[in-house]
């Protein structure tokens, strides 16, 4: 009864702003309630305390005991909905398939099904000696994806 009504609460939230998507949302045993944010054009603490409000100012605490956590998918964090790959065109991808391969790239697009991954790789020459840069592309379904996570570059 008590994650409904907070789900419903979130679910208000997030239909007020349509540039912000959840990614992960619990309630523990002790009442901590868990929410993970993405949005269309980032993340701001204003985005958090936003939807912190609209769950907060709705519950009563007399009646039921909690803790909440707004949060926002870490820079770090595997993408793991389609939503999230397109604000990351033009920044490098890791993407674990589920034969277990493992391809690095620069995310160059992005459709409702796949996405598409451009590398550089040195290949030897078709004829004579040593090797050649070589620009290679390939489309990776959605349901084919294990894993994708963005690398950050310092």
């Amino acid at each position: 009864m008590f994650k409904e009504s907070v789900k419903n609460l979130l679910d208000e939230a997030l239909n007020e702003r349509a540039d912000l998507f959840l990614i992960d949302f619990e309630v523990l045993s002790d009442n901590t309630i868990r929410v993970v944010l993405d949005g269309d054009n980032g993340v701001l603490v204003e985005d958090c305390i936003y939807i912190s409000r609209a769950i907060e100012h709705n519950l009563d605490r007399e009646e039921q005991d909690f803790s909440l956590e707004v949060t926002s998918s870490g820079a770090t964090s595997p993408l793991v909905l389609p939503r999230q790959y397109k604000k990351h065109v033009g920044r490098n991808l890791e993407v674990k398939t589920k034969e277990g391969e493992k391809r690095s790239g620069e995310l160059t697009n992005v459709d409702e099904k796949a996405i598409v991954l451009k590398w550089k790789t040195r290949e030897p020459k078709p004829v004579g000696k040593g090797k050649v840069t070589v620009i290679k592309e390939e489309s990776i379904a959605f349901e084919d994806i294990t894993e994708a996570k963005v690398k950050i570059k310092f």
